[in-house]
Parts: C-alpha cells; sequence; structure tokens
C-alpha cells in the first residue's frame, strides 16, 4: 500500500476502502481453500461476490458522487476520489480474475469429479437441446420481454443487478443494425436439471441459444450478456425530515433509477454494443468490468444448495442451553437466580432469544415490552409475538429503524403491520441510526414492578441468528435495566439524557469511555502488572480510538485485536503500535460479536473489565448511531467471553495476521500435530466442540 510523504493520515492509517477489498480477499480466500467443504467453497464465491456488489453500491458509488460535487479526498486522505478509485479498480481486477480462475479451473472439475456437471450450451448433444428447449417453452419464454431501441422506442430502463443480453439485429437483405436488450427473467432457478442426471446448465445460456424465437424473421448477429450495478449511496437532502417514513420511501424509488456505477460484461464483447451501452447508461471505460462469462451470480448459491452432505459442513444444530427447557422453564425466573449469557449459532436462538420475547407476550404479569429491530427477517416471529402482545393489552413500544440499507422496505412493511396493531412504533432519534440491540421487559412480582433486559451483539433475526456469530446477556441487574429504561426514553421520547450509570451509549458518552478505559491501562501499567486489552470488532476506523490505541502502545499496553472486516489501524509500526497485534478470522460463520476486556491492572484476567455490545469501533457508530455496550459483571459469564478472545486469539486455522501495510498472512497449523491437538481445529470447530461438552443434554447428544 502507498504511503503518503506527509506524516498525517495515510502513514497513520489505512484506507477504509482498499481494506475493505482486503477482507474480501480473506473471504475468496475460502473458496481457494482445499480444507473447506466444496459446495461451502462455492458458497464463499457467491458471498464474495455479494460483497462486492454492496461495495460498489455503497463506497464506489459515494466516490462517484463526490468526483460529480467536485469534492476532494476526504478529512486525512491523501488520495482524492478520482486517484482512489483508480487504485479500487486496479485491486478489483485481480481479485475478480482469481474468482474466476478458481471457479473454472478448480471448482467446475472438483464438481464434475463428483458427477456434478455445470456445462454451458455448446457443450449439449441435440437431445439434451430439445429437453432444454421445452422446459423453456413452457416455463421461461412466456415471461421475456424483448425490448427494442429505435427512434420509436426509448432505451429501456435496467434494473439494479440484473442480468440481460443485448442483442443486435437486422432484418433479412438490410444492412442496419438494430439493438434490443432481453431480461433474463427471476425464475425460481437460475440453472435447469436435466432430468435425471447431475448435469445443470444456465438458464441465460438457454435464453441466449434460443433468441430466434423472440425475433421470428430477424438476424440475430451478435449476443451480449451484461449485468449492471446502480448506486445505492444517496443523499440524503432533508435528515431532518418531519416525516421519515415519507423520506425513506422517497429514497428507495430514488435508489431504484439512480446513476450505474458499474456494467459487467462478458470477455471478448463486440465493441459497438458496448458502446453502445455505455453511452445509454453514461458510463466511462473504467466503469466496465469484463468477466470469462460468470455474469448471473445465482447460480453459485444454487450449486451450493445442491443436497450433498457429503460435500458441505457437517450439519450443526444450535445447543439449548442447559436449564432452558423450551416447554417448561420460565426464563424470568432463571434470569432472576443469574445473569445468562449465549453465544450463537452455537446455542439456540429461538430457545432463548425468540422464546425470551414470546413468554413476555404471553404472560399476564408483563406489563410493558420495549424492543429494537434494525434488520429481522421476513417471517420473524418477533412481530407476530409483539402484536399479541399488544392485542392482550400490554404496552408494547417497538424502535423500527427504517434506515437499515438495503431492509428498508421490509422495515416499512413490519412497521406499518405493527402500528396497525396498536404497537406504538418510533423511528428514532432524528439525524441517528438506531442500531442498539435490545429488548427490556417490565413485569409485575409482589409488590412491586422489575425489569428484564436482553442485550446482544446482532440483530433480531432468526435466520442470520444461525450463520452469525453473536453473543447475548440475559439480565435483571437494576443498574444496567435503569440505564436502559433511560436509553428507550431517549429513543421514542425527547429525553436528553447524557449520563449512564453502567451502559455505554453513544453518540452521548461511548467513545468518551473506550478511550477513558484505554488510558486507564496507561496509567496502571507497571513491568509486574503491564496493561493488556483485547477487543473483537467487525471493523475498526474511529481516529481519535485508533490514536489512543496508539498511545497506549508507546506506554507499554500490550494490545490484542481481534477484527473480521475492515481495519484502518495500522499494527507493528516500530514507535507508533510495536505492542498492537491485529488478526482477521474468517470461517463457517460471520464473526459479529463485540467484545471489549480491560485488564484494569488485574493478575486475573477474570477480575477485568468486560463488555458487550452492538458497536464497532468506527465512527459512524460512535458519532451517528444510537448504540449501546453494557458491561458482563457475572464470573462465570466472564470466563465464557474470556474462553472465546483466547480460542480466537490463538486460532491456527481460520486466522489472518495483519501486517503493518494493511495486507495479511493467513497462519498455518503446525505439522505433526498430536490427534485432538485443538491447534488442528479452527476456532468454530473448537467452540462446537466445547458447547457439545459444555451443553450435553440428559437424553442424548444433540446433532452435529
Amino acid at each position: 500500500m502507498e504511503e503518503s510523504e506527509q506524516e498525517d493520515g495515510s502513514v497513520r492509517f489505512l484506507n477504509r476502502d482498499l481494506q475493505w477489498l482486503e477482507f474480501n480477499d480473506r473471504v475468496l480466500n475460502m473458496g481457494n481453500d482445499q480444507e473447506t467443504p466444496l459446495l461451502e467453497r462455492i458458497r464463499f464465491l457467491a458471498i464474495f461476490l455479494s460483497n462486492l456488489d454492496e461495495f460498489f453500491m455503497k463506497r464506489v458509488g459515494g466516490l462517484k458522487r463526490r468526483i460529480d460535487a467536485g469534492a476532494g479526498a476526504t478529512s486525512g486522505e491523501s488520495d482524492p476520489p478520482e486517484v482512489l478509485l483508480r487504485k479500487i479498480r486496479s485491486r478489483v481486477e485481480l481479485l475478480l480474475e482469481w474468482q474466476m480462475k478458481c471457479y473454472r479451473e478448480v471448482l467446475l472439475d472438483e464438481l464434475a469429479k463428483r458427477d456434478i456437471h455445470v456445462v454451458s450450451w455448446t457443450d449439449l448433444d441435440e437431445q439434451d437441446k430439445k429437453e432444454a428447449e421445452e422446459w423453456y417453452h413452457r416455463n421461461v419464454f412466456p415471461i421475456l420481454t424483448p425490448l427494442a431501441v429505435d427512434p420509436g422506442h426509448r432505451f429501456p430502463f435496467i434494473s439494479n443487478m440484473s442480468v440481460s443480453l443485448g442483442v443486435m439485429l437486422r432484418r433479412p437483405g438490410e444492412s442496419e443494425q438494430l439493438f434490443a436488450r432481453v431480461k433474463i427473467p427471476d425464475v425460481p432457478s437460475h440453472l435447469y436439471q436435466f432430468e435425471g442426471t447431475n448435469r445443470l446448465v444456465p438458464v441465460r445460456e438457454i435464453v441466449e441459444y434460443n433468441l430466434d424465437d423472440l425475433f421470428p424473421g430477424m438476424q440475430i448477429i451478435k449476443v451480449l450478456p451484461f449485468r449492471v450495478t446502480r448506486n445505492a449511496d444517496i443523499e440524503n437532502e432533508n435528515e431532518d425530515a418531519e416525516d421519515l417514513l415519507a423520506q425513506i420511501q422517497q429514497q428507495l424509488r430514488e435508489r431504484r433509477f439512480a446513476k450505474v456505477v458499474r456494467i459487467e460484461i462478458a470477455r471478448g464483447a463486440d465493441r459497438q454494443m458496448l458502446q453502445l451501452l455505455c453511452d445509454e447508461l453514461n458510463l466511462e471505460p473504467e466503469d466496465v468490468y469484463e468477466t470469462d462469462g460468470l455474469i448471473d451470480y445465482g447460480i453459485l448459491n444454487e450449486i451450493a444448495d445442491l443436497d450433498r452432505p457429503e460435500i458441505r459442513y457437517p450439519k450443526w444444530k444450535p445447543v439449548i442451553p442447559r436449564g432452558i427447557d423450551v416447554d417448561e422453564s420460565d426464563l424470568f425466573s432463571l434470569i432472576r437466580a443469574d445473569d445468562i449469557l449465549v453465544h450463537h449459532p452455537y446455542e439456540s436462538f429461538d430457545a432463548t432469544v425468540e422464546q425470551f420475547v414470546e413468554q413476555a407476550a404471553a404472560d399476564p404479569k408483563v406489563l410493558c415490552i420495549k424492543q429494537t429491530l434494525y434488520r429481522t427477517s421476513g417471517d420473524s416471529p418477533f412481530i407476530g409475538n409483539l402484536i399479541r402482545a399488544a392485542e392482550s393489552g400490554k404496552q408494547v413500544a417497538v424502535l423500527v429503524e427504517l434506515r437499515a440499507r438495503f431492509d428498508e422496505a421490509r422495515n416499512i412493511v413490519w412497521a406499518r403491520k405493527l402500528e396497525d396493531s396498536g404497537v406504538h412504533v418510533a423511528y428514532g432519534v432524528v439525524g441517528l441510526k438506531t442500531h442498539t440491540k435490545t429488548v427490556l421487559v417490565i413485569r409485575q412480582e409482589g409488590n412491586g414492578i422489575r425489569s428484564y433486559a436482553h442485550i446482544g451483539t446482532g440483530n433480531y433475526n432468526s435466520k442470520t441468528a444461525s450463520l452469525y456469530e453473536d453473543v447475548g446477556l440475559f439480565t435483571s441487574d437494576e443498574g444496567i435495566n435503569s440505564d436502559l429504561v433511560s436509553l428507550f426514553n431517549y429513543m421514542t421520547g425527547r429525553s436528553r439524557q447524557r449520563d449512564y450509570e453502567k451502559l455505554l451509549v453513544a453518540p452521548v458518552a461511548m467513545k468518551r469511555r473506550i478511550i477513558e478505559l484505554i488510558e486507564r491501562e496507561v496509567l496502571l501499567h507497571t513491568p509486574e502488572r503491564p496493561g493488556h486489552i483485547i477487543a473483537k470488532m467487525n471493523q475498526l476506523e474511529d481516529r481519535g480510538v485508533t490514536e489512543a490505541l496508539y498511545q497506549a502502545s508507546q506506554a507499554g499496553v500490550k494490545i490484542d485485536l481481534i477484527v473480521r472486516g475492515f481495519c484502518c489501524l495500522r499494527p507493528g509500526v516500530p514507535g507508533l503500535s510495536d505492542n498492537i497485534r491485529v488478526i482477521s478470522v474468517v470461517g463457517r460463520f460471520l464473526e459479529h460479536s463485540r467484545i471489549f476486556w480491560f485488564s484494569a491492572a488485574h493478575e486475573d484476567p477474570l477480575d477485568g473489565d468486560f463488555f458487550i455490545g452492538s458497536a464497532d469501533w468506527m465512527y459512524r457508530n460512535l458519532h451517528s448511531r444510537v448504540e449501546a455496550v453494557a458491561p458482563v459483571e457475572g464470573r462465570s459469564q466472564r470466563r465464557r467471553l474470556w474462553e472465546i478472545l483466547q480460542i480466537n486469539l490463538n486460532d491456527q486455522v481460520q486466522a489472518w495476521d495483519m501486517n503493518d501495510d494493511g495486507t495479511y498472512v493467513r497462519r498455518k497449523p503446525q505439522l505433526n500435530l498430536e490427534p485432538g491437538d485443538l491447534a488442528g481445529l479452527g476456532t468454530h470447530q473448537i467452540i462446537m466442540d466445547r458447547t457439545i461438552e459444555r451443553f450435553r443434554l440428559t437424553d442424548g447428544e444433540p446433532e452435529a
């Protein structure tokens, strides 16, 4: 990575966008990892490409908007957006080249060895073509709508991430060439599987090689498959809009018709047709990305979904924590007895978090339920339970974050459904996204009321809870729950409370408290009791926190950072960050939990300070989002968190070490390991094994 001559931004901080591409490189590496099951390797390629789509929509789209506005480099950056876009393109081209080589030269051959054949139309014999054509005429042809471009027909709208065919035609005996566009429809499958076989052909190719039926009497000269990506970084012109719902709906409409920022085409495309597309879509040559033919990325997920368990990760069924019986347990009495720490997806989300809200909705002693919803699933049980609670007379207040990127439409639907059922729905604090993951339940007990809470690191989303690694804390602690009452008042009303007893709350005080905790390690640091910080998060970018970490490192404090995604801090720089190391763990589950530990000069690490919550150490989380981080005070719960941190730090299979230039090197397990040696396992397998060991069921072992 290039450094600026200035002693400022690029010397002390790495570029966020280039570091994000380094993260996606690690994802892609999993697709090239022979130790990863074959269908999971295909899945990692699909994740890599999906990540890249989002990167272009959000980050590249934002850079292009800065160029259009005549803006220069952002504060602390040496590169103006034009230079950064060139660096991004150079890196993306290398990644795409590696991805296509992996898919075409390795994975397709490996699939064929296991009798799964992804073939091209040109590989088919006449009998196969006849079968595919018959299926096509029944299931696809009636949906297709060819759109001509001529003086009587304007260039059609091309929807975001849709796969299309550009077709150049002419009438027999005439020289004039005519253009038409055919959109590949969203049929249930992107692949056609030949009857009684494991042979599959992309639907796009079936359409491409049967265009004569769409244009009878015309000569088809050239065909160009292409796919466009539109900008999703829509500028918010009115952050203080009184009707946030109407504002978000307008932004969704604007995003649909937003500027195209990338076009993907098959390699060797006809230059004339490509130029026509670029002219109509207002694209420059640097917006064009060539591929070896894999335009429809949906086929990768379909291949990965094939029912071949022998070439997938062994099925994992989350364990129900000991003492919790879904049918009989009273979660409130269990939480009163002691805080409960849950670790997903190793432990069941539906038997704990979902059950907590379900019991609260059904319990006649519960007076009030308050919950934040940032991203939830389409069939979310939380919505139904909150509605039932409201209909039974309970007071229910829900913070629905309408601005959760790419989930806005779904959240609008759920917000209206909740409102129609009598739930008090708020859209949060003006100018801030509500990102905290919290539930507060108020219950009548004896002569008074008692509060129960869940504070988590992940969304209340049943589907992602089986894929994302997260932790959550159930507690009846009066200090934490009193803070939560104040936090919900801040989010739903006009409270301006800035002081909280136990919670670290953004944007009012979290950053200040984090820096104070870092500075405390410096003050308490001695040769006999050296300072030590361990922080696990998704990304690290905030410069104020980074500078505090640099200063702590220079004072001798040891700092271990487990950052799954991008990290803008530079570790191991002599005189700046000698005592900081950064690792990234990438594997079966998406590392998503945020866990923070400060030694506070204690000899026993369990006596240090532990926190969990929703916030990464990013500017947006600390300044422009409502976030909550909670202390974990129970000794058994701290022991669990310490174990998670140590397993991550000592991983020799899934962990990557970050260099001071922003590149990463993957760790390799030691050779000649003894059977059962944990160094030969990755973080996720170790925790699965320990979860089974810890919560072995009395009526048999959980399925694994």
